[in-house]
């Protein structure tokens, strides 16, 4: 049962021939028959992260049947923990299929609130005990004391990630502060709307760094290079100005941290998609769905085109369909 209201009042985006048409050419595009979503730019992959995209996006475009059919597909094949989490990866060419059960967080919080918006805004007949389960796991696996301040709690990648007392590691882009606290509110966890509130200082704090990573290490004396992942600012961290945005906090310091870096593009009409600890931007690129971020990060519209989607691949063009839902719901 939802229990909650919304942390922000929801406005709807427009919803006219061309985003509809976009909406179909994504789905027609990346999602199989069965409700699988495939990442075309990563070997053919499914993840957890993408069937949540899915989802929100059929909830946004009212499209029941794209959304059940990925939820099928989610139950059957990723669904496979003894917590209501999600293994992150089903890979096709492997015959085991799951290389790694280990679930990774954003797709479960992102999961979870593609329901709760489902039942609550359009009203369809989704099981809420998913949702509710899925944030009671976050909650209570995917939750870790700050090293630094240890009444504030950070978010963790995953259920077995690297949590020590003087160690935790984290991803920034995995905050999504208003999925947070409509589920902690929803679902009446309000440790997850402390973590919400802590990851927004957190992530002010690396914007005052120069760089917001793709992972950090947070130790009682402050941020260090992770063990298991390289320092820099690329394809992770490109997501935190559209879930900032779309909190309704497009002031946020984050936000015109990534706008900068994304400005570092020495070709026109192109943005910075790398850059290392250095300051070496070591990517560009003029994809749409790129572009889409330092509009959304400009507080500008971002336009949408089934054209767009005919040769994106998966990645860039589903951060352009984020980017325009998180500039028209951050109206609200």
């Amino acid at each position: 049962m939802i229990t909650g209201m919304a942390a922000l009042a929801v406005a709807r985006p427009a919803l006219g021939l061309e985003q509809t048409g976009a909406w179909q050419a994504w789905r027609d595009r990346f999602v199989a028959p069965d409700g699988r979503v495939i990442d075309d730019g990563n070997g053919g992959i499914s993840h957890s992260e993408g069937q949540a995209y899915g989802q929100i996006l059929a909830e946004v475009f009212d499209d029941r049947e794209a959304f059940e059919r990925m939820e099928r597909w989610t139950r059957d094949h990723i669904a496979n923990r003894q917590d209501a989490l999600m293994s992150w990866k089903w890979d096709p060419s492997r015959p085991d299929s799951i290389p790694d059960w280990h679930n990774a967080t954003d797709g479960d919080l992102l999961r979870a609130w593609a329901h709760l918006r489902a039942a609550r805004d359009r009203g369809w007949p989704v099981d809420q005990e998913v949702p509710a389960a899925i944030t009671r796991d976050i909650v209570g696996l995917c939750l870790a004391p700050d090293p630094r301040r240890p009444d504030d709690l950070l978010l963790m990648p995953g259920a077995e990630a690297v949590s020590q007392p003087d160690r935790v590691l984290v991803n920034p882009s995995y905050y999504h502060p208003r999925a947070m606290r409509e589920l902690a509110d929803a679902y009446r966890q309000p440790d997850l709307a402390r973590a919400a509130e802590h990851g927004e200082t957190l992530l002010a704090e690396l914007a005052a760094t120069g760089l917001l990573p793709d992972w950090v290490t947070v130790t009682p004396e402050g941020f260090v290079d992770p063990r298991d992942h390289d320092y820099r600012s690329s394809y992770d961290a490109l997501r935190i100005p559209i879930y900032l945005a779309w909190s309704g906090r497009g002031d946020h310091p984050a936000v015109a941290g990534m706008a900068t870096m994304l400005a570092r593009a020495d070709l026109p009409d192109h943005v910075a998609v790398r850059v290392e600890a250095d300051g070496a931007v070591t990517a560009i690129s003029n994809e749409p769905g790129y572009r889409a971020i330092a509009q959304v990060a400009s507080d500008q519209i971002v336009p949408l085109s089934p054209g767009d989607f005919a040769t994106q691949p998966y990645f860039p063009a589903t951060l352009q369909m984020l980017a325009y839902v998180a500039h028209a719901e951050s109206r609200g």
